[in-house]
């Protein structure tokens, strides 16, 4: 793979990775709430006409400038910061998507920007425009808004189930991969719902809306975390899909993946049967605490389903072609026969702080190899996990860490590089005990 290599950012204190986790989550979150309130909006338009409701064209303004704020600012902070974090932490399978769908990711910036475009003249012009015009600027920021999910989504969905391009090389193979269609579903089906419970809660702070107009905004946007009932069918269907080992984790081979599995499908099923006893019932949970409860499950939701469509990948973040800490599949022969100071030229930033040549180019070793997922001594530090292996173990385990541990890259080091990282772990051991 004709990928460059960069510098290994590292961290004694935090995994990188969590700082991924933490602004993609937030941004999938907002992200969904704008193509959700797009949905939402335009729906609204439309029953508002239909009925002659001037109460939800009333609220639709005041929604509306909510959205603005947290899609068109934090959404678009966000979204700037995950390019930026990821450059940082993870710049090889960035590279990667880049480099192979640069006109999808041309066409996703052009539908934000058509997105923004409708939105800000939905905003400012909406109140003195006709029905029509007002209609099909909503329709207009809906259909680009969805359309960013949907170029976006093939791109992430490429990572796990690249498909036919691994064989063909082509875009379009790859783009539209095996789950594909299931996490559009779901993703669509999770921005509705985040959009009504958006609503909801906006209509409740709106101190001019009694009783019953509070009510009446509710309901209309419960009909909008209906399509939850379909989130399992999704959720069969994405697992249908993805590659074997993939689906034994989430099916109980391992732990935090099945528990988090779990608890996204929880919370789904907790805000759908709020939907549903609101519109069957008449009796729609419009206290304020609850909404709040069931925006912090929605969130929880978003997290819980991120975690479990990054961990799954594991031990690749583009499934057969580059592992988690940035190695190409393919690269790992090579670097057993010829060693880490092929890949990894760039000198430590205080070598005086390690006491022999072979400890330091084991730090080496472990910037390259390890640092994405480990930390030598603290959140998920090496020197715990191998705290029950003496040298013998050590230099046997991770040789063949890989067969030990399926979510684990193979070792891509020589039989030196090998030596190097248990001599590290054994002296941070010593500086631990």
């Amino acid at each position: 793979m004709d990928l460059p290599h960069f510098p290994v950012f590292a961290s004694d204190a935090f995994l990188p990775g969590l700082l991924i986790a933490a602004v993609a989550i937030t941004h999938v979150f907002l992200a969904q709430f704008a193509v959700g309130g797009g949905i939402l909006v335009t729906f609204f338009e439309w029953r508002a006409e239909k009925k002659g409701h001037t109460l939800l064209r009333d609220f639709l303004h005041r929604f509306f400038t909510t959205l603005v704020l947290v899609s068109f600012v934090l959404g678009a902070v966000t979204g700037v910061g995950i390019w930026l974090v990821t450059a940082l932490v993870s710049p090889r399978p960035l590279l990667l998507l880049v480099r192979e769908f640069h006109w999808i990711w041309g066409a996703e910036w052009c539908f934000f920007c058509l997105e923004v475009a409708c939105g800000y003249a939905y905003y400012v012009h909406g109140r003195t425009l006709g029905f029509q015009k007002r209609f099909w600027l909503a329709a207009g920021y809906s259909f680009s808004a969805w359309m960013s999910l949907f170029w976006v989504n093939g791109i992430l969905s490429f990572q796990l189930t690249p498909g036919g391009w691994l064989e063909t090389g082509s875009v379009w193979a790859g783009f539209f991969n095996p789950s594909f269609w299931p996490t559009l579903f779901g993703r669509t089906f999770a921005s509705m719902a985040l959009a009504a419970i958006g609503a909801t809660m906006v209509a409740q702070l709106i101190r001019s809306y009694d009783e019953s107009d509070t009510r009446e905004i509710v309901r209309n946007a419960a009909t909008l975390l209906l399509p939850l009932a379909l989130m399992p069918v999704a959720a069969v269907w994405f697992l249908a899909v993805v590659p074997e080992e993939s689906r034994r984790y989430v099916t109980g081979a391992n732990v935090p993946m099945t528990m988090f599995f779990a608890l996204a499908a929880l919370f789904s099923v907790l805000i759908a049967g709020t939907a549903i006893f609101t519109l069957l019932k008449r009796r729609p949970l419009f206290h304020l605490p609850g909404t709040v409860l069931l925006a912090a499950l929605a969130f929880c939701a978003t997290g819980a389903t991120e975690f479990v469509r990054e961990g799954i990948r594991k031990p690749y973040v583009v499934h057969g072609v580059l592992y988690s800490n940035g190695i190409a599949v393919e690269e790992v022969r090579r670097l057993r026969r010829r060693g880490i100071d092929s890949l990894d030229p760039w000198p430590l930033r205080d070598p005086e702080k390690y006491p022999t040549r072979t400890v330091r180019n084991g730090r080496r070793v472990y910037r390259e190899l390890c640092s994405s997922c480990h930390t030598p001594a603290k959140m998920n530090g090496l020197v715990h996990l191998t705290a029950a292996w003496d040298r013998q173990m050590l230099e046997s385990n991770i040789k063949k860490l890989h067969l030990l541990k399926t979510f684990m890259p193979p070792f891509a080091g020589d039989d030196e590089d090998l030596e190097d990282i248990v001599a590290y772990l054994i002296w941070l051991r010593k500086g631990t005990e």
